[in-house]
C-alpha cells in the first residue's frame, strides 16, 4: 500500500496533486511521502512482535536526511556501508547505538570514525578487516563491537547484481572458516565478539533463501557457544523483496510472512537480532516524477521521450528493472491502450525506462510517473551528460518541502579546476 492515488483525476502524493509540484518544482524530480514511509517501517516492526530485534534502515537505499530523520524519529537504527552514510545517518540524528556499518572495504579513517562516534557494532568481512581494526581499536585505547559477517553459500535466487550470499560473491566470511575466525576475533585485543551477520541479497521474493541461511546461521551460533564463546547479536540482514508493478510479477512475500520464517528459525537463539530492510521501507513511498518532451513515430515503434533519463534512475539500464509508469491526469475507463517505448535523452540506446509497455496514448508536455522509485532511486544518480542532479520532495498530508534542491549546470562545472598551465 502507499499514499499516491488519482483525486478529481489528478495524482496525488498524499494531498498534494503531482502537477501542482511539477509547476513549482520543475521536473523530473523525486516525491517521497512521508506516509508510506512511515507505514511501511511501522508494519514491519509491528510484524516482529516480542523479538528482541533492531530495526536498522539501509541508508544506500535512500540517504536523504529528510527519510533518515523520520525513519529516526520512529525509533529505526541505520545500517551504513561508507563514512559518508555514517556521518548521514548520525546528523540525521539516529543515535550511534543504533548504527551498524557494514561493507567489505572500510578505510582506516572510516574505522576510526566509527569507533569514535562509537557505533553499535562492526560487521567484520574478512580477516584482514579484523586484524585492522584490533589494531585501530588497541592505538585509540578503545573497544571494538564487532559480528562476523559469514557467507552462507545460500543463492538468493534474485538478479545476480544484487545477490551477496554465495561464496563466489565478494561479501563475507567462507561458511568452512567462520568458526576459526571468530574464535581470532575473540582473542584479539581490543575488539569485542560479539554476534553474527549474514545477508543474502536485495529483492527477494521468495522465503525460501531466507530459511535456508537463517537455518545455517543458528547453527553456528550453536557451534559457537558449544565452543565456549559468546554469541549476543545475530544481524539477519535485509533483502525482503517488494512489487515493482510487472504483470508477471509474483506477489512479495509480507513482513508477517517473512516474521514467520524468523520465528521458526532464529527466534530462539537468545539474541537480540538486527535487521536491515531499505527497499522494504523506501521502494513504494517515493516516485519520480517527469515530462513528455516529444512522442516520436518510427517505422516499427512509438518513443515517448521524457525529460528524466538512466542518470537519474539508473535501476531499467543497470539491472533490467520494471517501473511501473502512470500518467498524472487519470485516463478515462475503458480507454485505448497504445504500446511504447519510454526512453530518456541520454546519448545511450541503454537509456530506456520502459520497452513495448501498454499504456494510455501520451502526448508532449503530459507528466509521467515512474512508480516504486523511492529506493535506489536518487542515491545512485550521477551527473553523465552534465545533466544535473535532480531535485527531491517530501509530502506530509497536504503539505510539500524541497529537501534537496535541484543542482545546476554552473553547480556541476565550477566543481572543475584548470590546471595552471591552461589557466588564461
Amino acid at each position: 500500500m502507499d499514499h499516491f492515488t488519482y483525486k478529481s483525476g489528478r495524482l496525488h502524493a498524499e494531498d498534494v496533486a503531482l502537477d501542482a509540484i511539477a509547476e513549482a518544482v520543475g521536473t523530473p524530480v523525486y516525491v517521497y511521502s512521508s506516509a508510506t514511509l512511515m507505514r511501511h517501517f511501522t508494519v514491519f516492526n509491528i510484524a516482529l512482535g516480542d523479538l528482541d530485534a533492531l530495526v536498522c534502515f539501509a541508508v544506500k537505499a535512500n540517504s536523504n536526511q529528510a527519510v533518515i530523520r523520520t525513519l529516526a524519529g520512529l525509533g529505526a537504527g541505520a545500517d551504513v556501508v561508507s563514512g559518508g552514510e555514517l556521518q548521514r545517518a548520525l546528523k540525521a540524528g539516529v543515535p550511534a547505538s543504533k548504527i551498524v556499518f557494514s561493507g567489505v572495504g572500510k578505510t582506516e579513517g572510516e574505522i576510526r570514525a566509527a569507533l569514535s562516534a562509537g557505533i553499535k557494532q562492526i560487521n567484520v568481512e574478512s580477516v584482514p578487516e579484523l586484524e585492522r581494526i584490533s589494531a585501530i581499536a588497541e592505538h585509540m585505547g578503545v573497544t571494538a563491537p564487532v559480528a562476523l559477517r559469514v557467507n552462507p553459500d545460500v543463492d538468493a535466487g534474485t538478479h545476480e547484481k544484487i545477490t551477496t550470499g554465495r561464496k563466489e560473491n565478494k561479501f563475507g566470511i567462507e561458511w568452512t572458516d567462520a568458526h576459526a575466525v571468530y574464535r581470532k576475533a575473540a582473542s584479539l585485543p581490543g575488539v569485542k565478539a560479539q554476534g553474527l551477520a549474514v545477508h543474502i541479497g536485495s529483492q527477494l521474493l521468495d522465503l525460501k533463501p531466507f530459511r535456508d541461511a537463517y537455518v545455517r546461521a543458528g547453527d553456528l551460533v550453536a557451534m559457537l557457544r558449544a565452543d565456549g564463546l559468546d554469541v549476543e547479536v545475530l544481524d539477519i540482514g535485509g533483502g525482503l523483496g517488494i512489487p515493482y508493478g510487472a504483470e508477471d510479477e509474483t506477489d512479495a512475500p509480507t513482513p508477517q510472512d517473512y516474521a514467520r520464517v524468523i520465528r521458526e528459525t532464529v527466534g530462539n537463539l537468545g539474541v537480540q537480532l538486527v535487521l536491515e530492510p531499505g527497499r522494504m521501507i523506501a521502494g513504494n513511498s517515493g516516485v519520480l516524477l517527469t515530462t513528455v518532451e516529444y512522442v516520436k513515430e518510427g517505422s516499427t515503434k512509438t518513443f515517448a521521450i521524457v525529460d528524466a533519463g538512466m542518470n537519474d534512475l539508473i535501476r531499467p539500464t543497470l539491472y533490467s528493472a520494471y517501473h511501473h509508469i502512470v500518467p498524472v491526469a487519470e485516463p478515462a475507463a475503458g480507454a485505448p491502450l497504445t504500446e511504447l517505448d519510454v526512453v530518456g535523452p541520454i546519448c545511450e540506446t541503454g537509456d530506456t525506462f520502459a520497452k513495448n509497455r501498454r499504456m494510455a496514448p501520451v502526448r508532449a508536455g503530459d507528466l509521467l510517473v515512474l512508480r516504486t522509485a523511492g529506493a535506489y532511486g536518487a542515491v545512485q544518480a550521477s551527473t553523465y551528460n552534465t545533466r544535473a542532479l535532480v531535485p527531491e520532495v517530501m509530502v506530509m498530508g497536504d503539505a510539500f518541502a524541497v529537501v534537496r534542491p535541484r543542482q545546476s549546470v554552473d553547480d556541476i562545472i565550477a566543481l572543475d579546476r584548470l590546471p595552471h598551465w591552461l589557466e588564461d
